[in-house]
Formats: C-alpha cells, sequence, structure tokens
C-alpha cells in the first residue's frame, strides 16, 4: 500500500472514531476545555482529564499518550501545540504532530486520528495546518512504522476542502514518493 493510500481525508467527529488512537489538540497543561479537548472530555469520560493531570505538563511542541476512556479509541495521544489559552505556531504544530506519531509507533498502533490541530480556538490558519500536517504524516509513512492508516478528520466542509486541496497539491508534486499523480479517492 502506497503512503498516499494511507492517508485518508474525512468530515466527521473525531470523538466517535473507531480507531487505536485520536489525537487531541492539546495545550501544553492538558487541560481539557474546550474546543476537540473539551468533546474528547465529555465523550470519553473524566478518566482522560485525571490520567492528563497524573501526567503535568509537557513541553509545547511534545505530546503525551493517556487512555481512550469510554471512546471507541484505545488511546488519546494529546498534541500539545500551544500554551493554555495561547495559540498554535507553525513550528509547535509540526514537532507536537510528529511526536504524536512517533508515540503511536512506539506503541505499536496501527491506525490513528487527527483533527485540524490548532485550527479552531488557537485561530491557525487552515491551509498551512493542512501543509504541516499532512507532510509530517507522510514523511513518517516513508519510514518503517507500525502505523497503517492515519486519518485526518475535519469538523466542518470548509476544513476538508482545504486539506483535499493540499493533498492533490502534494501529490501532483510527488511529495507521496510514488509516482501517482492522481486526486485523492
Amino acid at each position: 500500500m502506497s503512503v498516499r493510500e494511507k492517508i485518508v481525508l474525512l468530515q466527521g467527529d473525531l470523538t466517535e472514531m473507531d480507531v487505536d488512537a485520536i489525537v487531541n489538540a492539546a495545550n501544553n497543561d492538558l487541560q481539557l476545555g474546550g474546543g476537540v479537548a473539551g468533546a474528547i472530555r465529555r465523550k470519553g469520560g473524566e478518566a482522560i482529564q485525571r490520567e492528563c493531570d497524573a501526567i503535568g505538563s509537557v513541553p509545547i511542541g511534545g505530546a503525551a499518550i493517556t487512555t481512550g476512556g469510554n471512546l471507541r479509541a484505545r488511546f488519546v495521544i494529546h498534541a500539545a501545540s500551544m500554551a493554555l489559552g495561547g495559540e498554535t505556531t507553525a513550528r509547535a504544530l509540526q514537532t507536537s504532530t510528529a511526536h504524536a506519531l512517533r508515540i503511536a509507533n512506539e506503541k505499536n498502533l496501527r491506525s490513528i486520528a487527527f483533527p485540524a490541530v490548532g485550527t479552531g480556538i488557537a485561530g491557525f490558519p487552515i491551509a498551512e495546518c493542512a501543509q504541516i500536517m499532512l507532510r509530517e504524516a507522510a514523511e513518517h509513512l516513508k519510514a518503517a512504522t507500525s502505523l497503517e492508516k492515519i486519518y485526518f478528520v475535519l469538523f466542518d466542509a470548509r476544513a476538508l476542502e482545504a486539506f483535499e486541496k493540499v493533498f492533490r497539491e502534494m501529490g501532483a508534486r510527488g511529495e507521496f514518493g510514488d509516482t501517482r499523480a492522481k486526486g485523492h479517492s
């Protein structure tokens, strides 16, 4: 299976994904407040926040893993792309995405689902988010990894369109390491 075929873009509810891990757009204090984190807390239960509290703070650009609580996903990987109440930077988004993928591989996970990290409360531009996250996913999949599928679960049609556009452009430039330059199916 090619790198291109291992990346799936869809519109939906991240918290309903039946995957090994979903990724939380986290702050570095791992406080599950609003946005994606709040939805994860509501559906996954307070056990996830208790595990986050036990971990404590992580560096901005880092990531940590907890169980999935009551979610379908077995784990939640908290990608800390911002400080509590702060904004996401390109560097923090890139490194927190890379750390989330590394943790998934270390845990031998086969599937992971990301939101558009940092584009909600933190206000990061969706097109730039798509470029950073899709490039990080493609680079990760080019190396030896346990991951077989990386999902990007986008909240609305606008976000999905932005990710699809970047995905097509990356394919046209050969960034997936294959020779096909067709659109994403």
